[in-house]
């Protein structure tokens, strides 16, 4: 099963807050389910710049009480499943995606980088699992771990 790591508190803002599209730097063609994999790596600088950006777009206030704290939240592994429906291209979107999906672009879309839109994004029991880049295949004893979740 393919998987896609991503940094936190991105992650924690899927997971939580119900952020529905994943920036990236690169497309997929891919569609489909997919595990959400937690970094390991993620500095505390890059996680204030990102909690930062949040609450410049008003999606998080000052000081949220509801972020854990970077010491609090999972990294190194499985700890979500989503489907991934589509992908944004970079630039101006207005005029290219459904007017329903014109909301969630603005809230969390960086139109610099492709948007790789989730849907039927849950919270599953965490699973230890070393990530990769791009969308990647877990280990046969990982998906067997969260099979029964999915």
């Amino acid at each position: 099963m393919k998987a896609l790591s991503l940094r936190q508190p991105w992650l924690w803002a899927v997971l939580e807050l119900g952020k529905t599209i994943e920036n990236r730097r690169w497309n997929s063609h891919y569609r489909g389910p997919i595990l959400l994999h937690a970094s390991m790596g993620s500095t505390l600088d890059e996680c204030l710049e990102a909690l930062a950006w949040m609450q410049s777009r008003h999606l998080i206030e000052s000081r949220d009480p509801r972020w854990p704290g970077l010491k609090n939240v999972e990294r190194g592994g499985i700890c979500g499943y989503a489907e991934l429906v589509d992908v944004v291209a970079p630039g101006p979107t207005t005029a290219t995606v459904p007017r329903e999906m014109i909301d969630e672009l603005s809230r969390w879309h960086m139109p610099q980088q492709y948007g790789f839109v989730l849907r039927k994004v849950r919270r599953i029991p965490f699973a230890p699992c070393r990530g990769a880049l791009g969308l990647f295949e877990v280990a046969p004893d990982v998906e067997r771990a969260v099979r029964g979740y999915l």
